[in-house]
């Protein structure tokens, strides 16, 4: 038996850290579920699991609902196992019941295929402390446990207390929350799992996202599967030995080698002598054929310290003071000056 297991695809998401991407964003991120539910079809899968947070909200949009709820309607064939997490706990919005949507609520409850029993349970203020006592499993069942929250020691309504689930004859804990792929282990018998979010929504959900697939025959096999329709990533650009503003571009088609479907921040590094107060849109515009760019810039100014010393400013004192320490080492002086020519400015001394 087949099983995708998926958490946290957040349907109506604002997407606020992407300028002028949130529409496109929240479009990819409804494509990227349907493909998913072609992928179950086109390898057999027959049980979808959602570790909550299908929805980013509880009164989510009425096109994010009927989008989810026709893509089970459509889908007879597949079972779709839907655990609440925290952004959705209170969406109860259907108007329709559906055989193939399996749902959970705050008392542990299971479904079973053959040998495999699938059991979940929402945490809530009442049974946040109790549930892990109240969960009883056949240990000659292969057992997957569904819930949502952060791996932890502690017990609370966001915790779940991961010792506390050893021995209990789980062999895959199907969790959600945490938007990155996590696999670790439970026990001598059993995984806990993150699948992470299909499509990452800002630059705080990098590099790839997608779901866990199980096969499941004696035992439990699975394997991470990536399937966002972009990559979120995070890159330098050092832009030491820059020294014209006119080879900029043949400067970064050398030393950018990314993919141009991605979206990307580029964080400028490295020391340059030429006029930086508008290096950010130049870089921009350099890479503008790229699907979406964001530049930062973090260089900072070669010096000249010869004339440096000559310099009757601020900052020439405060150089000469740093220049003039021989406990410090040529690199730290260099950073200190910097640092300290950045705050003279009020700039990030970051």
């Amino acid at each position: 038996m087949k099983i995708i297991h998926a958490a946290d695809i957040h349907f109506g998401s604002k997407i606020n850290s992407l300028r002028g991407l949130g529409e496109k964003r929240r479009r990819e991120i409804r494509d990227s579920f349907k493909r998913m539910v072609n992928y179950a079809h086109e390898n057999d899968v027959n049980v979808i699991l959602l570790s909550g947070d299908v929805f980013d909200t509880n009164i989510p949009k009425s096109d994010d609902k009927a989008f989810f709820y026709s893509c089970i309607k459509d889908n007879p064939d597949i079972d779709f196992l839907y655990l609440r997490g925290n952004h959705d706990n209170d969406e109860n919005y259907l108007n329709e019941e559906f055989p193939n949507l399996k749902l959970f609520n705050d008392k542990w409850s299971s479904y079973k295929y053959d040998n495999i029993v699938i059991s979940g349970l929402e945490i809530t203020d009442d049974n946040y402390s109790s549930l892990y006592s109240l969960l009883s499993l056949n240990k000659d069942n292969i057992n997957i446990v569904m819930l949502h929250g952060y791996e932890n020691t502690t017990s609370t309504v966001d915790n779940i207390n991961i010792p506390l689930l050893k021995n209990k004859n789980i062999d895959y804990l199907a969790l959600g929350h945490i938007h990155s792929y996590i696999d670790k282990k439970l026990d001598d018998r059993g995984r806990y799992v993150y699948p992470g979010c299909l499509e990452g929504r800002g630059f705080d959900e990098l590099d790839e996202k997608g779901f866990v697939l199980l096969d499941i025959n004696d035992s439990v096999k699975y394997k991470f599967i990536p399937f966002s329709k972009r990559q979120i990533k995070e890159v330098e650009l050092d832009l030491t030995g820059l020294t014209d503003l006119y080879k900029l571009d043949s400067f970064i088609e050398n030393r950018f080698h990314e993919s141009k479907e991605n979206i990307i921040r580029v964080n400028l590094v490295g020391q340059i002598d030429i006029n930086i107060d508008d290096i950010e849109n130049e870089v921009k515009n350099s890479l503008s054929d790229y699907y979406y760019i964001d530049v930062k810039n973090m260089t900072t100014k070669k010096i000249n310290y010869e004339e440096l010393k000559k310099d009757l400013s601020l900052k020439g004192e405060f150089a000469r003071l740093v220049l003039d320490n021989n406990d410090l080492s040529e690199s730290d002086k260099e950073r200190i000056i910097s640092l300290g020519f950045n705050a003279i400015e009020g700039k990030d001394v970051k």
